[in-house]
């Protein structure tokens, strides 16, 4: 009995139900904003990492918001697997006080990223042959943009309201920022479809740009005038896209994505609006592996690690801390488990579509 599930976009579900899957197809891997759910990846990631499973055929491109860019911007590093593990190393023993504030969270998240991206191992990083990565953020604007509370808080109601009418409103309020390396943007920025900017990364803007994707409104304080970049107040990038929310991917090539659930979310202030999902053409070539709701019962408290333990946890951080080592420790399996199904053909029977 498998612990996960393999769910694809139509087009996709057909050709590996035909049995014409390979992972060489893969030119996109994808990390959706998701906070601590990440920690269950983990397994997943470090088992494409150590196996080289990507990038065999030609250089794959790596987007992430969030929490996904925190996990993608270590792959790019020279020992990457030393740097992801680092990167989960502190982000598990991230503590917080009752009087913390969005700049003092801001300040923990920095440590965060300075514990697993080394300033001189940033050349290497952007020079990498075999990655490419893509780093969504938002530029927040006019009442969103404040750091006083209760404006911030009453500019994102509107924004709620306005996003609940029309999908298209919410760039009134935030204007999606992909910083990116490589020669030339990356393929989803070129196409028709694409509402934002696109901005360079460099030795200079990596560690801002990844710390302001996830910069979570009134949590977190905004990333101010990143260079390169227009000024303004950066924020987190699953504003704009919180899970799969665009075709990121070229047309007869796979975008792969771990989730931690079976819903997929376009932006983060659609999490109430149970209606919205990514436009079909958008998942037609997505592959997606999720644990399966088995799998999550085993997990400590029957439920993957989530942003609301540090608030559950706050004056006992070793139980939250113990129970987020387990949870990996859990998952640790769940890569070999794909490669697999993969390797064996068995995929083409236990795939769902989307």
């Amino acid at each position: 009995m498998y612990s996960i599930r393999i769910k694809a976009g139509k087009w996709l579900c057909s050709i590996i139900r035909d049995g014409g899957f390979s992972l060489d197809s893969v030119s996109t891997y994808f990390a959706p904003a998701v906070g601590p759910r990440w920690l269950i990846a983990g397994g997943f990631d470090l088992t494409l990492m150590q196996n080289g499973i990507l990038g065999r055929s030609g250089p794959v491109l790596l987007i992430g918001s969030s929490a996904g860019a925190f996990r993608l911007a270590a792959w790019l590093q020279p020992e990457a697997e030393k740097s992801y593990l680092a990167l989960r190393e502190a982000y598990i023993n991230l503590t917080f006080k009752n009087g913390d504030t969005p700049s003092t969270v801001l300040k923990s998240l920095g440590k965060v990223i300075n514990s697993y991206l080394e300033d001189d191992a940033l050349p290497f990083a952007l020079a990498n042959k075999k990655y490419r990565l893509a780093i969504i953020a938002t530029r927040a604007r006019h009442l969103v943009a404040s750091e006083v509370g209760w404006v911030q808080r009453f500019g994102l109601w509107l924004c709620f309201l306005l996003n609940a009418v029309h999908r298209s409103r919410l760039r009134d309020f935030f204007e999606r920022v992909v910083f990116y390396s490589g020669a030339k943007p990356p393929y989803f920025c070129l196409s028709g479809d694409f509402h934002g900017r696109y901005i360079p990364l460099s030795e200079i803007n990596f560690k801002h740009a990844v710390l302001a994707s996830a910069s979570i409104p009134l949590l977190v304080a905004g990333v101010r005038d990143i260079y390169g970049a227009p000024k303004g107040v950066y924020r987190d990038g699953g504003l704009a896209d919180y899970h799969v929310a665009q075709h990121y991917a070229p047309e007869e090539s796979v975008t792969l994505f771990f989730h931690h659930q079976e819903r997929i979310i376009p932006c983060w202030l659609d999490k109430r609006l149970p209606s919205r999902r990514p436009p079909d053409e958008a998942l037609e070539n997505v592959l997606m592996v999720l644990p399966t709701a088995r799998f999550v019962e085993k997990l400590p408290g029957g439920r993957v690690p989530e942003r609301e333990d540090f608030v559950t946890f706050i004056d006992e951080p070793e139980a939250r801390i113990r129970n987020w080592r387990r949870a990996v420790e859990l998952s640790a399996p769940l890569g070999e488990e794909f490669l697999e199904l993969v390797e064996s053909g068995k995929i083409k029977d236990a795939v769902e579509q989307i």
